[in-house]
């Protein structure tokens, strides 16, 4: 059987995808122009992994030689609960309040394929969960799934930028989606209400910045300089997206219980993370992105915290 267009976003649906779009495998060259620069900047701080296999991230063939299509995939987490703001504790970012989203997209892509694969058996692909070198976001807004904002996450117009993305590389041709313009206008919510200014020009951010990447990606001390600027976050950080008008106007909360909190993981008591045994870490973050930073990086984010 022919797989369609309508095939895939009725099986993807079926699965828990909220949005689903198609492009071209063309060879990504402005895009890695792009990215090339910002390496030459040092704004991968210590994320070195994003200068390793350019090529892979350029041309989908030399991870899929067969490849024609790119099917881009998000699913909405936005769970309306918001943060005590309570000194004693540390907040949490919205996408690690639940199960780790890998393990949920994991599944729900490999399910997709077999069934893609059990209608056409010449059906080949390749699927990643931004754990690859595939630049998920750009993919995106050439599926028309949305728009880079300017702080560089990736904006739908109905679901804001909640949502978490995933891309299929397939032998297979679609019809292909439209694009969506960029309606950020002359909005700089995002650039003005970062307390580290880690939006260092309109959709560029410099990690070496960011409280996302200095509480969980970066493995060293936190820089003093960041001293009383962290607004309380001890994992990752929302400041920008909660701040963007197409979150305050047009988020919509999902039906997917899995990204609600769980273990009351949406905030941390600081005291209770510094006194944690690493028994007590793995069995509360055994599921949850909190895991990445492992329990020295969270007893970290803590003491820092406190030191303000």
């Amino acid at each position: 059987m022919k797989i369609t267009n309508e095939i895939v976003i009725r099986k993807a649906k079926g699965l828990g995808f909220d949005l689903i779009g198609f492009s071209r495998a063309d060879v990504l060259r402005e895009e890695i122009n792009n990215l090339e620069e910002w390496l030459s900047k040092g704004y991968n701080a210590g994320m070195a992994y994003m200068e390793r296999n350019i090529e892979k991230r350029q041309d989908l063939k030399n991870i899929l030689p067969e490849a024609k299509s790119v099917i881009s995939l998000a699913v909405n987490y936005y769970s309306n609960k918001k943060h005590s703001n309570n000194v004693s504790k540390g907040k949490v970012s919205r996408y690690s309040w639940g199960t780790d989203y890998h393990l949920i997209i994991w599944e729900k892509l490999a399910k997709l394929e077999k069934e893609l694969k059990e209608l056409d058996e010449n059906f080949e692909s390749k699927s990643y969960v931004d754990t690859g070198p595939v630049m998920d976001k750009v993919w995106a807004v050439k599926s028309g799934l949305g728009w880079i904002g300017k702080h560089s996450n990736v904006i739908n117009k109905y679901f804001g930028s909640w949502i978490f993305l995933s891309t299929i590389i397939t032998n297979y041709e679609f019809g292909y989606s439209q694009q969506m313009p960029d309606f950020c206008g002359t909005c700089t919510a995002c650039i003005d209400a970062c307390p580290t200014n880690a939006i260092v020009q309109e959709y560029l951010v410099d990690a070496n910045k960011c409280i996302s990447y200095l509480t969980i990606e970066n493995k060293n001390e936190i820089p003093e300089k960041f001293l009383g600027k962290f607004d309380g976050w001890i994992f990752g950080c929302d400041i920008c997206q909660d701040v963007c008008p197409w979150n305050v106007k047009f988020s919509q909360v999902t039906e997917k219980k899995e990204f609600y909190p769980s273990h009351n993981n949406d905030e941390l008591d600081l005291r209770e993370v510094i006194d944690m045994t690493t028994e007590e870490f793995n069995l509360r973050f055994e599921r949850s992105p909190v895991k990445r930073t492992k329990l020295k990086g969270l007893k970290r984010n803590a003491e820092f915290l406190l030191e303000k």
